[in-house]
């Protein structure tokens, strides 16, 4: 195979031209097999194999810097860059990420997962680049999904103004390239780039400029006249009123046309944006006919496509939340659902089937998302924004300007909330309490089982004022469904064990192994109390300093990072109640960036399934008990 002699883009760059579409071949094939076994985005790393081949053989590659948006398309490179022999480790614990890292090879030079910064992080190091001078050069390849983001916008703007060298890649995968249109556009670009035509471009500029008072005014209409030419034969004339030379649409499986395309503006000293059109999924059937499906995929037969089935179905929180708003909005037409480009991974789909008047994609915009859910709210409507949660982070000022600060009615759907597995660091979903609870006005909750959630979500949408529901990725418990759905009491935990020695206060999924925990310690002699938080804002305080006197020891349980997060804000509590003599411990995340692995692996690897809450309670109560503990009767507020 070709691709066992390549290291490094160096080797890549000695394979003859003529052989590379069998070197393209076999990434797919290699693709196809690793992710098959691993899980991983498999149709748009799938989509850009040519492009990857094609950037890697034209640029000098790691000394010119190729900046990945998202990230979800980079296993071609990760293959080409040194990674071939530990590809089959990918997205799994102590193996090599799913996204562009740049701790793992100096062919990754910027840190991606959330999308569209690649805009700005290339513009940002063109810019360092010239204040240092030095020379290379820097390629963001964007998506068509990322480009209309407005963070993207912003970078297109700003380097449009500074003209300065940066080539952007238009990755587009959902058009079609009509075969007439394409071919003539595709040869006309590739004519328009090439070193004649943009030497008379040039020297036609400097002439007619240079004509004494008449010259100027000769030069704009030439300029009027090409645009319209451009805005008649393809779709550039905005990014060239950006600032950018636009060129394309080329088609993204044609490598002689890459190629021939990337040698021709490689020389170009000012901004370019080339237009490439791809297929997701190419080369693997059931991914090109169901991109969407295999975007971010399972395990699956490589020959089929199937992915294993399930002996006992158990919805997902995802399913139950979808289920849940098609239910609420029967009864309540204010009730709209908002999504940012994730209408499927929200579980949104059959809301938008059903009350299509009543659903909103924004596409990948959550700041936009979550202001015009608030525009709505203005207007009487009940808005329901779901969003993941490590993509809620991108709304920040929005929910605290737009939606707390007016307290409108708007509901945050944080969903994989806590750890999400093999995607990693950029997506866990583990600082939306540290990052909400400190609002006023908002209610945040967070359910222990799947049947909780669908009375949270009720609960949120009827709250006069901003709420957040977080709920974990992954299926449920398989508790049983009430049919009636409630509104809890706001604020209001509840006890599910009684216990005499510590009480674990429990939050969101983490209640289930609390329990579990709290069942082996009493084969050990120690009464545990277990209490399932339900809110973190505003806590049951009532039932929490209840609970502290009774027992004198109190433990909180989260999947979240502990700074800033529930156990804090039990611990603030607490203080602020001036309750002494009882002894506290935190049991979540530490204060680092948790790295990629199944959830089961890393709740294992820090404490938070029922073995890991069991050990830390037990060594709590072994330290407590060897110092001197005052008896119940003595705790007491400080005001009393």
């Amino acid at each position: 195979m070709i691709l066992d002699t390549i290291n490094c883009p160096s080797d890549l760059r000695k394979v003859p031209a003529a052989d590379l579409p069998e070197l393209v071949d076999e990434l797919r094939e290699t693709i196809i097999g690793t992710v098959s076994r691993t899980g991983g985005h498999l149709a748009p790393s799938l989509g850009v194999v040519d492009l990857t081949v094609a950037l890697h053989y034209v640029f000098d590659t790691p000394k010119d810097r190729i900046i990945w948006d998202v990230g979800h398309q980079a296993y071609a490179h990760k293959l080409l860059t040194g990674r071939r022999e530990r590809f089959n480790t990918l997205r799994q614990f102590g193996g090599i990420s799913g996204f562009p890292k740049r701790e793992e090879s100096p062919c990754d030079h910027f840190n991606v997962g959330h999308a569209s910064t690649s805009i700005s992080a290339a513009l940002g190091m063109v810019a360092a680049r010239d204040i240092k001078g030095e020379d290379f050069k820097v390629i963001a390849v964007i998506g068509d999904g990322s480009i209309s983001a407005g963070l993207a916008f912003e970078g297109l703007n700003q380097a449009g103004h500074l003209k300065k060298n940066l080539v952007v890649i238009l990755n587009d995968n959902e058009m079609s390239i009509s075969p007439n249109v394409g071919a003539l556009s595709s040869y006309l670009n590739r004519m328009m780039t090439g070193n004649f035509y943009t030497k008379l471009k040039l020297e036609t500029k400097q002439f007619l400029q240079n004509i004494p008072r008449v010259g100027e005014s000769m030069f704009n209409i030439a300029k009027k006249a090409e645009e319209s030419i451009k805005g008649f034969m393809a779709p550039g004339l905005l990014f060239e009123e950006l600032g950018f030379q636009y060129v394309g649409p080329i088609d993204g499986h044609r490598m002689d046309h890459l190629l021939e395309t990337f040698r021709n503006i490689k020389d170009f000293t000012w901004p370019v944006l080339i237009h490439v059109i791809t297929k997701k999924g190419k080369g693997c059937e059931f991914a090109e006919c169901n991109p969407a499906q295999f975007h971010g995929t399972p395990p699956f037969d490589p020959e089929t496509g199937k992915t294993a089935g399930k002996k006992q179905k158990v919805m997902s929180y995802t399913e139950v939340f979808g289920q849940t708003m098609v239910k609420l909005a029967e009864d309540n037409d204010k009730i709209v659902a908002i999504t940012a480009a994730m209408s499927d991974g929200t579980g949104l789909e059959k809301f938008a089937a059903q009350y299509p008047d009543r659903f909103f994609d924004v596409g990948i915009a959550e700041s936009h998302g979550v202001t015009f859910a608030c525009g709505l709210a203005v207007e009487g409507m009940r808005p329901v924004a779901a969003i993941y949660s490590t993509f809620m982070q991108r709304a920040y000022d929005q929910v605290m300007h737009d939606m707390c600060l007016q307290n409108l009615p708007v509901t945050l759907a944080l969903d994989r909330a806590g750890l999400v597995g093999e995607d990693g660091p950029t997506h866990h979903g583990v600082f939306d309490l540290a990052y909400l609870r400190h609002l006023p006005n908002i209610v945040i909750m967070s359910p222990k089982d799947e049947n909780e959630l669908q009375h949270m979500i009720k609960t949120a949408v009827e709250h006069d004022g901003p709420a957040a529901v977080r709920y974990p990725r992954g299926t449920g418990l398989g508790v049983p469904m009430d049919q009636e759905v409630m509104s809890l009491p706001i604020g209001k935990g509840e006890v599910l064990r009684e216990g005499e020695d510590v009480v674990i206060i429990a939050v969101g999924n983490m209640v289930r192994p609390s329990l579990e925990a709290a069942e082996r310690l009493k084969t050990e002699g120690t009464s545990a109390a277990v209490v399932n938080a339900r809110f973190v804002k505003p806590l049951d305080e009532d039932l929490i300093l209840k609970m502290a006197k009774r027992t004198g020891r109190v433990v909180t349980v989260e999947e979240h990072a502990l700074q800033g997060g529930f156990g804090s804000a039990v611990l603030e509590c607490i203080d602020d109640n001036r309750l002494t003599g009882v002894k506290t411990h935190r049991i979540g995340l530490p204060d680092r960036f948790i790295e990629h692995g199944t959830q089961a692996t890393l709740r294992q690897k820090y404490g938070l399934d029922a073995d890991g809450i069991f050990a830390s309670v037990r060594d709590f109560m072994d330290k407590t008990r060897l110092k001197a503990v005052a008896p119940v009767a003595s705790i007491k507020t400080m005001d009393a």
